[in-house]
């Protein structure tokens, strides 16, 4: 099985979408911390 057809594991596909879903996470996290005025743990209730 070619690595460009395969959608499971550690292929290019899922590294790039991983990467992609990862900074988009952090920017989501970063912009409710601004909005809020409080931090990811304090929102959750662990502070």
């Amino acid at each position: 099985m070619n690595e460009e057809t395969t959608k499971f594991g550690f292929t290019q596909f899922a590294e790039t979408w991983n990467g992609r879903l990862a900074m988009l996470g952090f920017l989501i996290g970063l912009l409710t911390e601004l909005m809020t005025g409080q931090g990811i743990l304090s929102q959750i209730g662990l502070m």
